[in-house]
């Protein structure tokens, strides 16, 4: 595949990080669309199956050649509920679920979803490469997915599976190649010997980068929170968001594929793809690296 440089997580569609409108929804799929992104992200479980939904309302007025789909097996949820199950049947039968509520009959890539939480259930990774992954395969061999890759917060998780596996073709991490974390680029020489594509996700860190600051289920401990909240103070008083810097940020490794943002709001994927196609201010970075110091490689979990 080869993708833009800048990809659209369709997760605000599911009103994951606040409720959002269905025809705003819509349109800013569109405006990316038509600002030269073509690959699009999503799963099941972000807002309970409605930002596939959402998504597929979308990409009726969208022809099928002008976008990469990407959505996830694995994590789900129900009434409220976060539920896991990496199972061969389960995820097997998820396909079929996804492309039905995304009005389509070929996904571009399906990943395996956050597997650090596989990690805790029985089987552990191990079931990921024994069961979940050759069930994605199959699928694969019947013409329904291009291709299958992997997805988690934790990076030791995603080398420790595409070290025993061997068929993974590309992984998904995300908030560790953003200003405040940029430990996914130590790995990406382990990622391009085994063959393996690369993308990044959440160049705000879900959050932790802005003006608005995080929600309250976000899993980053205190110290870096508030180091994140006096950069975000100092990028302010220099007039320049710490949105804008994030994203550029984000964007400037060739190495990574594509990076993926997050916006429900048309207004705001315009403001990001201008964003993108600027180079940052790279003193302001690097005094931005300096205020959060030793809290850009603190270790937190995903939730």
């Amino acid at each position: 595949m080869k993708i833009s440089h800048l990809g659209f997580g369709a997760s605000s569609l599911g009103s994951v990080f606040h409720e959002t409108k269905l025809n705003e929804s819509i349109e800013a799929v569109e405006v990316a669309i038509e600002g030269g992104i073509n690959f699009i992200d999503v799963s099941p479980y972000y807002g309970y199956y409605k930002a596939e939904t959402v998504l597929g309302q979308a990409l009726k007025n969208i022809p099928r050649d002008k976008y990469f789909l990407s959505t996830k097996v694995g994590r789900y949820g129900e009434d409220g509920h976060n539920t896991w199950d990496y199972s061969a049947e389960r995820v097997t039968r998820s396909v079929y679920e996804s492309m039905e509520r995304l009005g389509i009959d070929f996904i571009d890539l399906i990943n395996v979803h956050d597997i650090e939480f596989q990690a805790a259930l029985p089987g552990g990774l191990q079931k990921v490469v024994d069961e979940t992954l050759p069930a994605l395969f199959a699928l694969k061999k019947k013409g329904l997915v291009g291709h299958v890759g992997i997805t988690d917060l934790q990076l030791k998780n995603l080398k420790w599976v595409v070290e025993k596996s061997k068929d993974v073709e590309s992984i998904l991490n995300f908030c560790h190649f953003c200003l405040c974390d940029d430990a996914l680029a130590d790995e990406l020489d382990f990622f391009e010997q085994h063959g393996v594509g690369v993308i990044n996700a959440s160049p705000l860190s879900m959050g932790l980068l802005s003006q608005r600051g995080v929600p309250a289920w976000h899993p980053a401990p205190k110290p870096l929170v508030e180091a994140c909240t006096r950069a975000a103070a100092f990028c302010t008083e220099k007039g320049y968001p710490i949105e804008r810097l994030a994203m550029q940020y984000s964007v400037s490794n060739p190495r990574i594929a594509s990076t993926l943002f997050s916006s429900a709001n048309p207004q705001n994927v315009k403001r990001n793809i201008q964003w993108a196609n600027e180079e940052p201010d790279w003193q302001l970075v690097q005094q931005v690296k300096e205020i959060i110091g030793d809290q850009q490689r603190v270790t937190w979990s995903n939730t």
